[in-house]
Formats: structure tokens, sequence, C-alpha cells
């Protein structure tokens, strides 16, 4: 008994002292010129879609849940971020050159169309972020 304890102390503890190690979450704005929404490119109802199930990841306007601030989760989501923005940033798509564009496009109906994103890790957490079939059409088409 006294060996579990000892245990869960070191656990405790461990979980404790990770809180200090700083976690560098990429920094959020919603002041962003070059976002795909203001291109006229999208829709207003795939902008809604794009908003509710890409945004938190794959833009500048990240918000970011209470657990972001809690290591070790913290250290995932500033990863997976990081990551997302890099892979496709809608806040930088003014950026782009067209052929990069088209790109991502591509990629993006892939990505979509083939049930890969949002991650299912993701949607778990973000229940609402989610896309239904139809959903998934309207981003593709």
């Amino acid at each position: 008994m006294k060996r579990w304890q000892y245990i869960l102390g070191g656990l405790a503890l461990v979980l404790i002292v990770i809180q200090f190690i700083p976690t560098d979450l990429p920094a959020a704005s919603n002041d962003n010129a070059g976002d795909i929404i203001k291109s006229g490119l999208v829709s207003q109802d795939v902008s809604i879609l794009l908003k509710t199930s890409c945004y938190s990841c794959h833009s500048n306007e990240t918000e970011y849940p209470w657990y972001s601030y809690v290591a070790p989760s913290s250290w995932l989501v500033s990863r997976d971020v990081r990551v997302a923005r890099d892979e496709l940033n809608f806040s930088r798509w003014q950026d782009y050159d067209q052929r990069r564009m088209i790109s991502k496009l591509d990629d993006i109906a892939t990505e979509v169309g083939e049930g890969h994103m949002p991650m299912p890790i993701y949607t778990l957490m973000h229940p609402s972020a989610k896309l239904s079939d139809a959903q998934r059409e309207l981003i593709i088409a």
C-alpha cells in the first residue's frame, strides 16, 4: 500500500512541476487582412463551416480552450497548431501564389472528403466541429 502512495505522490509532484515549464502557444489574432473569407473565394455557408471546424488550428484566430494552458496537453496543442498553420493557414491565404492556392484547395478536398479533417481527436473534444456528409460535400464543392 505504501508503495502506491509513493508512486501516486511522485506522479502528482511531476504534474505540478511540469506546469512551470513554459508553453509557447502560437499567437492568436483576429486582424487578418489576407484571410480566405475576406478574399470572397468561399460562400457564407462554407465560411461558417471553416470557422467552426478548421480555424482553431488552421488560422491565426485560434481560440485556446482551458486545457491549452495545462501541461502536458498544452505541449500537444502548441505543436498541433504550429504544424497545422505551417501546412495551411487560412489567415494567410492571400500570401499564397495561385499555384499553391490551387494545390491547397485540392488538399482540402481530399482531406475533408476522406474524413481525415477535422481530426477525430479534435472532434472528440469539440463535437460541434464534426462535419456531416452534406457539410463535407459543401466544402469540397
